[in-house]
């Protein structure tokens, strides 16, 4: 689908098998892994963002280390590993606009709306989410394809994203059938 691109934001190893280990964040890779692979056959960009985190970084002082630049923790887990064609950044904060160079990237491929994946839906997903908003994109959150510890703050991120930045929450399934549909 022209102007779209997905996003995969931490889907490392530190979030789903180490440090900050989140069973329903594991739950959600053959989600992504199916919208990765729609996007990659439609030539829909996939851009991975990561954590990648220096000891002095404010998210320290909250969740330990995690994630650390270099390190097993900061690497995307290998169900959904980044081929050579995607692209990757990294991140030391919440957003994956944040000194990221994702604007830059977004605005060069011509992409208009975002469709979001990954971890944390009430943190990092918000966080790009509303980075967005702010930056005019449209934006589409997978119910399906982000998670977090647990469905109370999942459905709470969703509605407040779909609230305040006109985010569309939908189905992986019903997006993958827009995309076959538009061809």
């Amino acid at each position: 689908m022209s102007g779209h691109a997905v996003l995969v934001i931490d889907m490392l190893h530190d979030f789903i098998y180490g440090k900050i280990k989140c069973q329903p964040c594991a739950e959600i890779i053959g989600s992504v892994q199916k919208v990765v692979r729609a996007a990659r056959s439609a030539g829909i960009p996939v851009i991975y963002v990561n954590d990648s985190h220096f000891p002095t970084d404010p998210e320290m002082r909250i969740w330990g280390e995690h994630a650390m630049r270099g390190g097993e923790g900061s690497r995307v887990v290998e169900e959904l590993k980044p081929l050579d064609r995607d692209f990757v950044l990294e991140k030391r904060t919440y957003s994956a606009f944040f000194e990221t160079g994702l604007d830059l990237l977004l605005r060069g491929l011509g992409v208009r709306t975002v469709v979001i994946t990954g971890i944390h839906t009430h943190i990092c997903v918000k966080h790009t989410a509303a980075d967005a908003f702010f930056r005019g994109y449209n934006i589409v959150v997978l119910r399906d394809a982000t998670a977090t510890f647990n469905s109370r703050d999942h459905e709470e991120a969703l509605n407040y994203m779909k609230t305040m930045y006109g985010a569309e929450i939908m189905a992986s399934e019903d997006l993958l059938h827009l995309w076959t549909s538009k061809r």
